[in-house]
């Protein structure tokens, strides 16, 4: 074979050595534009399956009991006592079972208040707690049921960040209650008493709490299999 075969079998090699890395490059091209696509398509869909429960306007879907008074300020849920230190909660209209609750507030301290979840009755229900607690020493994202104390402590005042937003987040799967303040676990605990109830606030009762105030600025649940 002479020198001139030589050179043009060198060539033919290298157009098919680059046309293969084309071919190559655009494949994998495609292969991480469609799983960057899919990956957003994905998080687009987990966060379209979050429902506010609040539509930042009025109490459509809430109702009061009691008399501490709730209103909506520039697109904000607001919640103080009523005339001479009187309490009250606002619940939602529907019942939910299983579900992931994401609640962001700030709070007026001093202050005892919470986020009511499966709650039946007063003596029947689930809380996670916004408060300082003295005697056994708590604070927010403690868990509370009616009856039976703290399910749940949190001893940590630092993860609450005072006079600013804080995110609770509420799992209820079966008996398996999860509760977490601003990224942190602070109760995670089994207990099946409740199956099912409403969302819910609390304004607490007494004069230490006279100037409290617990403003909200999204109540978004989603649900979960059971």
């Amino acid at each position: 074979m002479g020198q001139e075969d030589e050179d043009k079998i060198m060539e033919r090699r290298h157009i098919e050595r680059r046309t293969f890395l084309k071919e190559t490059t655009a494949v994998l091209t495609g292969l991480i534009g469609t799983n960057a696509f899919a990956a957003e398509k994905k998080k687009d869909s987990d966060e379209a399956e979050w429902t506010p429960l609040f539509n930042g306007k009025d109490l459509t879907g809430w109702r009061a009991e009691g008399k501490a008074v709730w209103n909506v300020e520039d697109g904000y849920l607001v919640g103080v006592q009523g005339p001479n230190a009187a309490p009250g909660d606002l619940f939602t209209e529907k019942d939910y079972g299983d579900f992931e609750l994401r609640v962001t507030y700030k709070v007026r301290w001093p202050a005892n208040s919470g986020v009511w979840f499966r709650y039946q009755a007063p003596d029947k229900s689930y809380q996670a707690d916004i408060l300082e607690y003295k005697n056994p020493v708590a604070y927010s994202g403690t868990i509370y049921c009616p009856g039976k104390m703290f399910l749940a402590v949190n001893p940590d005042p630092a993860l609450e960040k005072k006079d600013d937003w804080n995110t609770l987040l509420i799992r209820a799967q079966g008996d398996h209650l999860v509760v977490t303040l601003n990224g942190v676990v602070t109760g995670d605990v089994h207990e099946g008493s409740y199956d099912k109830g409403k969302i819910g606030f609390q304004v607490h009762p007494g004069d230490e709490f006279k100037d409290m105030k617990i403003t909200v600025r999204e109540v978004a649940l989603r649900p979960l299999a059971s």
